[in-house]
């Protein structure tokens, strides 16, 4: 499913297939072109940002749709000058330039809230800084969800931090085809409330050192800002599901930090790197078979042989998944399927099964944790990791909040 952001949350929409047509090198040419911006109590960075990339930038970038995170005042600030009746600078910004209809109205002002669900008025705390991050990082991961989508991302305006935040969630997730920019106004007409964009007609306002200045002289630069995208480094299971902003940035560190497995039995979760999350017994058990094997400097070992029940195999894998299971655990079917020994077909179903949920979980980052099969025959499977980078007990709590569920 593809996600779009809508009165201040994220709904489902029906995903759309990639636009063949589409080149990432041009944004223009995707059928949905999105400007998100932040911003305080400067409203003008929208038709500030929107006349540098339609009017100005060659060639031209006219969104479909602008999308405006912002506190509670800044939200009041936006509907008030950009889409009252009078001044309402936005559809004048549109008329002067001819503009074609561009989706902006109240609906895509998305307020951040605290912790009681109220529209925050500034950020203050850090429970607020907090909820401002993972915001703005599941607003960019919803609009880069979307195939058919080009992003620009402005952080020209709101408060320093949520620039920052802005700035950092596109590079985590944005694409070949999203930009990231910020916006130069020339003097004196920067930081001057009466001007929103330069007019194609002669306007005369107060400038903030209380001179007059003609809009029609006004001079508005778009800063391209390079970013380096993490978005391959992520696991699926961040690209697909809601994101926080410090679960994203511990996953994208997974990808380029060093590895480390710990496995806790008593929680049945693992932590691969700095991510943890739940492994089903079986495929935790066959982990675990290998891990020690790891740590015990034991050689790589063949799989059971298909059709040919190994007893050995068997006893080796049972004694795991003993280990992990407790007094409730129903183990009456397992041990009848592995009476006479595992075959290969059992073995390759929960390899399988585990390689699946690792690159779901870690995505780039699974494969130091992946059984190895040695790439050539006859195949001998082992877990190459270094035996110091392999720990058996619990895992901290500090990293709580990055879990995830096997789902």
């Amino acid at each position: 499913m593809a996600r779009e952001v809508r009165d201040g949350a994220v709904s489902s929409l029906p995903e759309a297939r990639a636009d063949t047509t589409a080149d990432p090198r041009e944004p223009s040419s995707y059928p949905r072109r999105v400007l998100l911006a932040v911003t305080g109590l400067s409203p003008q960075v929208i038709t500030e940002t929107l006349y540098a990339l339609s009017v100005k930038q060659t060639p031209v970038f006219i969104p479909t749709e602008v999308h405006l995170i912002t506190t509670a005042e800044g939200a009041e600030r936006a509907r008030l000058a950009l889409l009252s009746a009078d001044p309402g600078w936005f559809a004048r910004l549109c008329r002067d330039y001819s503009l074609p209809h561009i989706t902006f109205d109240e609906n895509c002002i998305h307020v951040l809230r605290d912790g009681q669900d109220e529209p925050l008025a500034d950020i203050r705390t850090e429970d607020d800084n907090q909820r401002a991050a993972d915001f703005i990082t599941e607003t960019v991961r919803s609009l880069t969800s979307d195939r058919r989508c080009a992003l620009h991302v402005s952080i020209a305006g709101g408060r320093k931090t949520m620039g920052y935040y802005l700035g950092y969630a596109l590079s985590l997730y944005g694409r070949e085809q999203d930009r990231l920019s910020h916006v130069l106004v020339s003097e004196p007409f920067e930081s001057s409330w009466e001007f929103f964009y330069p007019t194609p007609h002669s306007r005369v306002i107060t400038t903030r050192d209380n001179k007059l200045a003609d809009t029609a002289h006004a001079s508005v630069t778009l800063a391209d800002i390079p970013f380096v995208s993490l978005r391959h480094g992520l696991p699926e299971a961040l690209l697909a599901g809601e994101a926080s902003f410090n679960g994203t940035v511990e996953a994208a560190r997974a990808a380029v930090g060093p590895a480390e497995l710990v496995l806790d039995f008593s929680t049945r979760r693992i932590r691969a790197g700095v991510r943890a999350f739940r492994l089903p017994r079986a495929e935790l058990a066959l982990l675990a078979l290998f891990a020690h094997r790891t740590i015990a400097g034991d050689e790589p070992i063949a799989a059971p042989p298909k059709g040919v029940p190994d007893r050995q195999w068997a006893a080796l894998y049972l004694a795991e998944l003993h280990e992990i299971s407790d007094e409730l655990d129903d183990l009456d079917s397992t041990e009848r399927a592995l009476r006479n020994g595992m075959d290969g077909d059992y073995f390759s179903m929960h390899l399988s099964k585990l390689r699946k949920t690792l690159r779901r979980e870690l995505g780039p980052a699974a494969g130091p944790y992946l059984i190895d099969d040695g790439g050539t025959r006859p195949r001998r499977y082992r877990l190459a990791l270094p035996p110091e980078a392999i720990r058996f007990g619990e895992i901290e709590d500090r990293l709580a909040g990055i879990q995830t569920r096997v789902r």
